[in-house]
């Protein structure tokens, strides 16, 4: 199980600390870090330099945190290995070692391998942070939903039908939840404050 566990978060963080939002930026002629927020997440580069952009990013995003845990998945077969491919992704795309760990803040690629440890999850918690980043225009909240949002579900699939629910997904939600609430603080202070930017497509 250790065997599982550790390879399974290195090779998630690998996969996961991929720049594919600053490698986008770059390709556009724009360092994203130098923009906005500083982060490398969609949201950033689509500020940066335009929807395409940010589309690029979201999709490249998304490849890799699919395949950090199938790939895992692949080399150690099992639960652990998926969940902690999960976290190792988020971990790796909010810290990326190549960047100096500045990275994202994790919404796409935590909904993404939440979409692939725990389908029906994903049903529940997908919707809702979409929904709740439409109605309010804060990326940040839909974000926050992402974690927060698989907490709650896995937590309560877990209480209601342990058999059913692995409990490493109940460690993978919590380590995504804590990814994304320490890379959300300035933001979290930026909505106390109400100085908090929307995202003004519509």
């Amino acid at each position: 199980m250790w065997l599982a566990i550790i390879g399974g978060f290195l090779i998630g963080y690998l996969f996961g600390a991929i720049p594919v939002g600053y490698l986008v930026g770059k390709a556009y002629g724009v360092d994203v870090r130098k923009v906005g927020s500083g982060r490398i997440g969609g949201t950033n580069v689509w500020r940066a330099a335009g929807v395409t952009a940010a589309a690029l990013t979201v999709v490249g995003d998304a490849a890799k945190a699919i395949l950090g845990v199938l790939l895992a998945n692949v080399l150690f077969p099992g639960d652990w290995a998926m969940a902690m491919a999960g976290a190792g992704v988020v971990f790796g795309h909010n810290w990326p070692l190549w960047l100096g760990f500045k990275g994202g803040a994790g919404g796409v690629v935590g909904g993404l391998t939440l979409m692939v440890i725990n389908p029906l999850a994903a049903e529940v918690v997908i919707p809702l942070a979409i929904a709740n980043l439409y109605f309010t225009r804060y990326a940040s909240i839909g974000t926050l939903n992402v974690g927060l949002g698989s907490i709650a579900v896995l937590v309560a699939m877990w209480l209601l039908a342990p058999e059913k629910t692995p409990f490493a997904h109940v460690v993978y939600a919590f380590l995504l939840a804590i990814a994304i609430i320490w890379a959300l603080r300035p933001n979290l202070k930026r909505l106390q404050r109400g100085e908090e930017r929307r995202i003004t497509l519509w």
